[in-house]
């Protein structure tokens, strides 16, 4: 897809790959190297490509992007590994158990498959500091709510779809909400406002389960 100083590739449509995600991040760093490329940012199976048009062409920049994607090596991101403690359902976990009984579980085999993936994150944006996670149980894939919260508090542990997430500021959402954490996503006065980066993993931890 092509638009006035961008490009995006779609590298998968629908389906999340983890080698296709991996392949993303190192096209993105080879093509920021490129002249007249501005900035290179990877989402879930996409890559958006900012550049100068009076300093590359788009068509240059397609066969720049097809010669990466073929090329490249996709080498593992060595990325950290960070706890985040969740307190699981209360108030601020509200769907926790008319999820857990959607699935036929209970609440605390729920929680457990919860935390049980090691997450990874496959891309940051849609907000600042939200992060896109990848290793969600199968099981625990639901979609998104018809008619979303108009306020979904930050520190939202939440599910849409086959992702896991985590509300980095108060806004509007369709996820589902089983939980909470106090760890913070982002902040602006920071060098790097965004806790997370692609390639980090993320392991939940049970601070407590509220009935």
């Amino acid at each position: 897809m092509e638009g006035a100083g961008a490009l995006l590739l779609d590298c998968a449509g629908q389906t999340f790959d983890d080698d296709a995600q991996a392949l993303i991040w190192a096209v993105a760093a080879a093509l920021r190297a490129h002249a007249g490329v501005l900035e290179t940012v990877p989402g879930m199976n996409n890559l958006m490509i900012v550049f100068d048009p009076l300093r590359l062409a788009p068509e240059a920049l397609e066969q720049a992007i097809l010669h990466c994607w073929r090329t490249v090596v996709a080498d593992a991101i060595s990325g950290r590994t960070i706890d985040v403690p969740v307190t699981y359902g209360g108030a601020k976990g509200e769907d926790l158990a008319g999820f857990a009984a959607a699935k036929g579980m209970s609440v605390e085999a729920l929680v457990a498959a919860h935390v049980a993936p090691l997450y990874s994150v496959a891309a940051v944006g849609a907000m600042p500091g939200f992060v896109y996670l990848s290793g969600l149980d199968p099981r625990l894939a639901m979609p998104r709510r018809a008619n979303p919260r108009m306020k979904v508090e930050e520190g939202s542990v939440i599910i849409g779809g086959a992702q896991a997430g985590i509300m980095p500021l108060t806004a509007p959402s369709g996820w589902h909400i089983l939980g909470h954490t106090d760890f913070s996503l982002f902040d602006p006065m920071k060098d790097q406002p965004a806790a997370f980066r692609p390639g980090d993993r993320i392991r939940f931890t049970v601070r407590e389960i509220v009935a």
